[in-house]
């Protein structure tokens, strides 16, 4: 923010002095992120020190969009001509919660348990989008969630929300949109007002039909599809808010509500691998049934067992015993949280990842190879360079070759230097 408004390009030395002695990695990160994204770039002019600048018309268009400036009506028209009784937050938030759980139960459906009991139904560009994005696996009328799949479910709210909206961007020429008019509309989300209604008169044909998408999401409420207007709910409004670090759907919408107590844990597992869980939440129930074999069912409980079978069978869908340690670890009842050194019982945790590793001899991992490096100087440098940004996953000094998972800021780094020999030369 401080460079858009400065006139002239700015010394990478001034530009390092603004960074923490410990946060190369995180510069270079950043730096590398905002380059290819193209919004910085490099300048170098005889006589003077290599500079960034931020690049046009990406900080004409910022510097007007935070000063209120032109018309290009980026924060929302609100409509004020309702012709009806406007929607209620409460009824925002009971529609977002029924739709959102409505998606992810859409995933997790493959168990058998009837998860759209509630209403909840997805169109069809909405279920091509979660195959898209390898969240799920479509075979037929089968639906199975993939290791991805099992992975968002996992995250807090905002992460699964956000992770919808890049793969909504990235197969935005799939689904014959605009990919501009969507990362606009994307923008504009997270400057809406909860409970105001905004007018449809100045959106694009791309936009029209986002609206339709993002309503089955749960990000968005109309009252028909034909409707002039419509509002956001709390899962767009609360985009560039860090207030919504939730664990699920209930609890988020619960804790932004402050209707209920604490997020407690549910889950109680015993070192015979018998599993009580204490929730009504037919989401929950079929997450367990993933990787547990449930066998009694009350109205606020459930038990089951974990076997080699139930096990294997979630690890063959692509779920990672890890992932169930985790899942299992974060869900875990209060009175297993007594002892925080052991959580879950050992015998369980150690058994989970012995059943994962009988199908398991070789692991892949996608990358690049480094190497003929003229001299050991010449090696050691982007090698140690790599290891500080986290991307170095394997080396042979005696070979000089290193292999990595990125090779983009590693290309940058040796570009750096060879620059910096020229110019020393």
């Amino acid at each position: 923010m401080a460079m858009l408004y400065i006139p002239r390009p700015l010394p990478i030395a001034d530009l390092e002095a603004w960074v923490r002695p410990g946060s190369r990695r995180e510069q270079d990160t950043a730096v590398d992120l905002l380059e290819r994204l193209q919004i910085l770039r490099r300048t170098a002019e005889p006589g003077k020190p290599r500079s960034f600048m931020l690049t046009n018309p990406f900080a004409t268009s910022l510097r007007r969009a935070l000063t209120g400036g032109g018309n290009h009506k980026s924060f929302g028209v609100p409509f004020i001509n309702l012709s009806d009784e406007s929607v209620t937050i409460s009824e925002l938030d009971q529609f977002a919660r029924r739709q959102w759980e409505g998606v992810l139960g859409y995933m997790v459906g493959s168990t058998g348990i009837g998860l759209n009991s509630q209403g909840a139904e997805l169109s069809p560009s909405v279920k091509h989008l979660l195959q898209y994005g390898g969240l799920v696996d479509i075979r037929g009328r089968s639906v199975e969630i993939t290791q991805d799949g099992f992975a968002f479910v996992l995250q807090e709210v905002n992460a699964q929300v956000w992770t919808i909206l890049v793969l909504y961007l990235e197969n935005a020429e799939q689904l014959g949109m605009d990919r501009v008019d969507v990362l606009s509309f994307l923008f504009m989300l997270g400057s809406l007002e909860l409970g105001q209604a905004y007018s449809k008169a100045n959106l694009t044909e791309t936009q029209l039909q986002m609206l339709l998408d993002l309503r089955d999401f749960g990000i968005i409420y109309q009252d028909t599809p034909d409707s002039d207007h419509y509002y956001p709910t709390r899962l767009a409004t609360t985009l560039s808010s860090d207030a919504g670090a939730l664990r699920s759907v209930s609890a988020g919408f619960d804790s932004a509500l402050s209707s209920s107590t604490d997020d407690k844990g549910f889950v109680v597992i015993e070192t015979n691998y018998r599993l009580y869980a204490y929730t009504s939440s037919p989401l929950q129930i079929a997450i367990l049934s993933l990787f547990a074999r449930l066998s009694t069912r009350y109205p606020n409980m459930v038990a089951g067992k974990m076997t080699r079978e139930s096990v294997r069978r979630a690890i063959n869908m692509g779920i990672t015993g890890d992932q169930i340690i985790d899942f299992l670890y974060t869900h875990a009842h209060v009175q297993m949280r007594k002892n925080p050194a052991s959580v879950l019982p050992p015998t369980v945790v150690d058994q989970i990842r012995l059943w994962q590793i009988e199908g398991e001899r070789m692991k892949s991992t996608v990358g690049f190879l480094f190497k003929e490096f003229v001299s050991q100087a010449e090696y050691e440098g982007p090698c140690q360079y790599a290891r500080d940004i986290g991307v170095l996953v394997w080396k042979n000094d005696a070979k000089r070759m290193f292999f990595v998972t990125r090779h983009e800021q590693v290309a940058v780094y040796l570009k750096s230097q060879k620059e910096k020999k020229r110019d020393g030369g």
